[in-house]
């Protein structure tokens, strides 16, 4: 399972006393208002743990103070580098919800339990999420599947074995 859930992009500097735009990814913004600590991805100096110390809103950006940052030099660098959070920080789920990154790497699977892919990436198309599937016979043209994630379609998702149950729609591999 993801051990690490990202929750934004850091986009710009904004002012000079150290804080950023961030482009939130979470599907609730104001999340932020309940973050104590986020880790930034640095890249090449790995990860690294700050604290917030101030959060508002302005348009599609959240604006975050790091106490660890007091200086628009010091936070330039991180322009377009990820925030992240662990699983254990991440929104709670509810009973038969899932986290999007944990369908990744699963098993795709017809009603008779036919191993017919992976999950390679999940795309939010806003109608319904779609599911990229790698297909296991590759040998028969086209590789990838894109599965619609409907109730007609997707018929059980099983987080702990990683499987998920399709019904195969007529046309959905041609």
């Amino acid at each position: 399972m993801t051990e690490y859930f990202q929750v934004g992009v850091i986009a710009s500097t904004h002012g000079l006393k150290g804080e950023v735009n961030v482009f939130p990814t979470t599907q609730d913004p104001e999340r932020f208002l309940d973050l104590e600590k986020v880790i930034l991805d640095t890249g090449r100096e790995g990860k690294k743990e700050l604290t917030i110390e101030r959060v508002r809103f302005n348009k599609k950006f959240v604006i975050v103070k790091f106490k660890e940052f007091n200086d628009i030099n010091e936070v330039e660098r991180f322009r377009h580098r990820e925030l992240i959070v662990r699983r254990e920080d991440a929104i709670p789920l509810e009973e038969g919800e899932y986290y999007l990154a944990d369908l990744e790497g699963m098993k795709v699977v017809d009603e008779d339990g036919k191993e017919l892919g992976i999950v390679k990436q999940v795309i939010q198309t806003g109608a319904n999420d779609v599911y990229e599937m790698e297909r296991s016979d590759a040998g028969d043209g086209a590789d990838t599947v894109m599965i619609p994630g409907i109730r007609e379609c997707v018929k059980n998702i099983d987080i702990d074995n990683k499987v998920m149950t399709i019904h195969v729609m007529d046309g959905l591999f041609d």
